[in-house]
């Protein structure tokens, strides 16, 4: 799944629900199917607008070809039919706009920032439809980023962190899309063909699978202009099929390989949480209590403070359209490997046995809850939030209802859900640097 380590904060803000004032979110589809979410915000003159394309992410990569969907968004900002790459940067900088592309899970995305004055913000909607419906795939450019590719992957391979990863998502995933970042390959970074990317984009970039978030200093009726200038010119209908099959079930197995250097690096756990998931709270709250915390996770406690087996530990979900990941990760020193796996396991064990302590829950309340509004403090992080929202099919209530499900849960009810959801005995087990 993700490579990268999660970054937890432990600091508490302490913010009463009733205190965090509703975003404002205007809703709407387009004739053609564009769903698009407005946040109207006048404070400053710039407006920040994100397209996403649901089925257009790493998971739909064709097989024995990898990051053909990260090719395909990378290169969208590497030109257009009309404008060569560093004619379509100078123009972008000459209007004072940032145009860049990314590629995710399940969606790839396009995302501007202009300032909301007229001529400079329809310039930078004409770059950005250009970008989307006229891509000039340069074969340069992808050579660069192909080559670029293969020699991250290549250092990356001389870390345990990533080979504890991918094996991880090997054993989690064998047979299912959510797999294919852990089958990359240079192999498969050097099959792929400009053709390719072609296909993928004319496959997968269309205006029924569009979702566009804007927020800033626009009104419906400017945004509903926008989105129609934005898109201009892309098909009617992505012609291939977006939807991601339902995870299937894996007997827990385990991963031990040798590694260079004198700590292991392992992973432990299993696919778990969708984004619609019906314990979805439950598991998060649960989950900061068990190794999400900082150093209030019991985790953390036991394997730092009370045996020094490591400088720290931290589990994690990925929620998705189907069954993301939890993972518990950390490093030991090799000697340590299987005194340190036996706690683990006990710390897990009696947390699902016993579920959190008031105490416990109190704390994890006070963080989730108060730490939740500065996830969208900022206009781009808002906006990532309205994507998310458009890609997954969230409420338009999403930001007041995730605190106010979070402060409503009981520590019966998240016992039961982890007792229910998460079986020790069904983890998946990684050792990267086994003694």
């Amino acid at each position: 799944m993700n490579f990268t380590p999660l970054i937890i904060s432990t600091t508490v803000f302490l913010l009463p629900v009733a205190a965090q004032a509703a975003t404002d979110i205007q809703r709407w589809h387009t004739p053609e199917g564009t769903q698009v979410l407005l946040v109207e915000r006048t404070d400053n003159p710039i407006v920040d607008m994100e397209v996403s394309f649901k089925g257009a992410g790493s998971v739909f990569n064709p097989q024995g070809k990898s990051q053909v969907a990260e090719f395909t968004a990378a290169l969208l900002t590497g030109g257009t039919k009309k404008l060569d790459e560093e004619t379509f940067n100078a123009q972008t900088n000459d209007i004072a706009a940032n145009i860049g592309s990314d590629s995710g899970q399940e969606s790839a995305s396009v995302s501007l920032r202009s300032l909301s004055q007229r001529r400079s913000l329809n310039q930078a909607v004409s770059l950005l439809n250009q970008a989307l419906t006229e891509p000039r795939f340069d074969p340069q450019a992808f050579l660069r980023h192909q080559t670029q590719a293969i020699t991250a992957l290549q250092q990356m391979e001389t870390t345990p962190a990533f080979n504890a990863s991918r094996a991880f998502t090997r054993l989690a995933y064998p047979a299912h899309p959510y797999g294919r970042s852990a089958q990359v390959s240079v192999e498969g970074l050097k099959n792929v063909t400009l053709d390719d990317i072609r296909a993928f984009h004319r496959q997968r970039y269309g205006k029924d699978n569009a979702i566009v978030a804007i927020v800033g200093n626009v009104s419906r009726r400017q945004a509903d202009a926008l989105v129609q200038a934005a898109l201009k010119g892309l098909p009617a209908q992505a012609a291939a099929d977006r939807d991601v099959p339902a995870v299937e079930a894996q007997a827990a197995r385990q991963h031990r390989q040798p590694f260079a250097g004198e700590q292991a690096h392992i992973i432990l756990g299993m696919p778990l949480i969708k984004r619609h998931d019906p314990d979805y709270y439950a598991l998060v709250a649960g989950n900061y209590v068990l190794g999400s915390g900082g150093f209030d996770s019991r985790l953390m406690k036991v394997l730092r403070d009370r045996h020094g087996y490591t400088y720290g530990v931290h589990s994690s979900l990925e929620p998705a359209s189907e069954a993301g990941p939890l993972s518990i990760t950390f490093s030991t020193q090799k000697t340590n490997t299987q005194a340190a796996l036996a706690a683990t396991q006990t710390v897990i064990e009696q947390f699902i046995a016993e579920g959190p302590t008031e105490e416990e829950l109190k704390q994890a309340k006070a963080n989730i809850i108060g730490s939740f509004p500065l996830r969208f403090d900022s206009n781009a992080k808002l906006l990532n939030y309205l994507s998310l929202m458009g890609v997954y099919d969230l409420p338009s209530s999403y930001l007041e209802d995730y605190p106010k499900a979070v402060e409503q849960l009981t520590a019966a009810q998240i016992k039961a859900a982890w007792q229910r959801r998460v079986k020790p005995a069904d983890l998946h087990t990684v050792v990267v640097g086994a003694p």
